[in-house]
């Protein structure tokens, strides 16, 4: 049988993921000492306001489940990169909230992932990243609220 086109577009996609992660997770773990998946941790922080998350809501943007994103956070709590932080008003809300120091981390963090992402896409035009990025997040649900 003969695959579809939406099914080779999937393993395409999923094998272009696996490569691009790979490249991502060497340069920030050699030069940073984090993984790719830190750093998109550390950026929804970095981008949210005050600098934190609810874990739920951090769960939602990273595509985890909520034992996911515990189990995320904990190496990344250990080298003092982000705090666990609870609601005063209501102790079963879990905040994830970025340090100094992962702030920090993560603006040096961008600037590498600037130029491996560059790397990866050059040669392609604007309006095609634009499409591709537009078609990527409807995919992963994307939105204004969890982008």
């Amino acid at each position: 049988m003969t695959r579809s086109t939406t099914t080779d577009f999937c393993l395409r996609m999923a094998r272009a993921h696996a490569a691009m992660i790979r490249r991502f997770d060497s340069s920030l773990g050699s030069v940073h000492g984090i993984s790719f998946g830190d750093f998109q941790l550390l950026d929804h922080l970095s981008r949210a306001a005050g600098g934190r998350l609810r874990r739920v809501d951090l769960a939602e943007r990273l595509g985890l489940t909520a034992s996911g994103v515990t189990r995320a956070l904990l190496p990344l709590e250990k080298i003092g990169l982000v705090v666990r932080e609870t609601d005063p008003r209501d102790a079963r809300v879990g905040y994830a909230a970025i340090t100094a120091v992962g702030k920090e981390l993560v603006v040096n963090a961008t600037a590498t992932t600037n130029l491996i992402s560059g790397d990866l896409l050059q040669g392609v035009a604007a309006t095609e990243l634009d499409a591709m990025s537009a078609l990527l997040g409807q995919l992963a649900g994307i939105n204004a609220s969890n982008a």
